[in-house]
């Protein structure tokens, strides 16, 4: 297993980088530049600035210097904040967009789990056909529409809930629920089907024959064993609820990193938009590698020898 994670971690800073060379490649390709205004910059002050940022160096150079940077940590200056880095900014919006992202995972998996359980042992029960609604539903209505459609019910008709900002648990609840929504919706479908499956394996039937408690056989043959799917989509789901709150973050007014990469692109800030991409890549990467191993310590049988 140490020697899996390994050789995985090697992989992974080949995949960080070649993510970062496609990202870098596209900003250059797209036309427009940081510098590009509402009142255009004279031609000698836009020239004076690439000079500054070695914008005006070739493409190959500043791959080099932004690798080199790299290398120590710095992932350069945002042309959008000049007076911090990119790595100050991006750690002032990592814990939000953390907070958010695990809150959002632990709703996801409390609630999907539960269901599809709940509708696994009550099969063709009201329980059942409420979990096959709730699945049907949020998994057909996109995370920002869910989050526009709480932000009128509850702010704007209701009143119980802001309609932005952070700093308050309040402030946190509708865009978890936001982003939870779709993944319990998933995760619920898949547990059902995972526990309908294992409820009729063989083993289950030898486990109620020999007398033991059905508490017993629901947590250790049963649960542990209709898990091995979930766990397969909770990883990427996990990496998606962390990285993919852009639009939810910016539609609650969330300074987290989801916010801050929609305006490097607006803004063409390169090196945020760097940062955020590589940010998210390594998560992504990260969340697989745990999934994998997790792998073989819910299923003895998995080897990675």
């Amino acid at each position: 297993m140490t020697r899996y994670a390994i050789r995985r971690i090697l992989w992974l800073l080949v995949v960080l980088l070649v993510v970062s060379f496609i990202t870098f490649s596209l900003m250059h390709l797209v036309p427009g530049g940081p510098w590009d205004r509402e009142k255009q910059l004279a031609p000698q002050v836009i020239e004076a600035l690439n000079r500054k940022y070695g914008l005006d160096k070739p493409f190959f150079v500043q791959y080099g210097n932004f690798l080199l940077g790299l290398l120590h940590g710095d992932l350069g200056i945002s042309y959008s904040y000049q007076d911090r880095g990119v790595t100050q900014i991006l750690m002032q919006g990592l814990p939000i967009t953390a907070t958010l992202g695990i809150t959002a995972f632990i709703i996801a998996i409390l609630i999907g789990i539960s269901l599809g359980m709940a509708a696994a042992l009550k099969q063709n029960s009201w329980i059942d056909y409420l979990s096959v609604l709730f699945s049907t539903i949020f998994a057909s209505i996109p995370g920002f529409v869910l989050a526009i459609i709480l932000m009128v019910v509850f702010s704007v008709i209701l009143h119980w809930l802001p309609t932005g900002g952070w700093g308050s648990v309040s402030q946190i609840i509708m865009p978890a629920f936001a982003l939870a929504a779709l993944p319990a919706a998933f995760i619920a479908r898949i547990t059902r089907a995972s526990t309908l499956e294992v409820m009729h394996q063989d083993y289950v039937r030898t486990a109620r024959s020999k007398g033991l408690l059905e508490r017993v056989v629901l947590i250790r043959h049963i649960l542990r064993n209709s898990l091995i799917p979930v766990v397969t989509i909770a990883g990427p789901e996990f990496a998606n609820l962390v990285t993919g709150s852009v639009i939810v973050e910016t539609i609650f007014s969330i300074p987290g990193i989801g916010r801050l990469f929609v305006q490097g692109i607006f803004a063409r800030d390169y090196g945020l938009i760097m940062g955020s991409v590589l940010f998210y890549a390594f998560v992504i990467a990260i969340a697989n590698l745990v999934v994998d191993i997790l792998y073989g310590m819910i299923d003895p049988r998995i080897r990675y020898d």
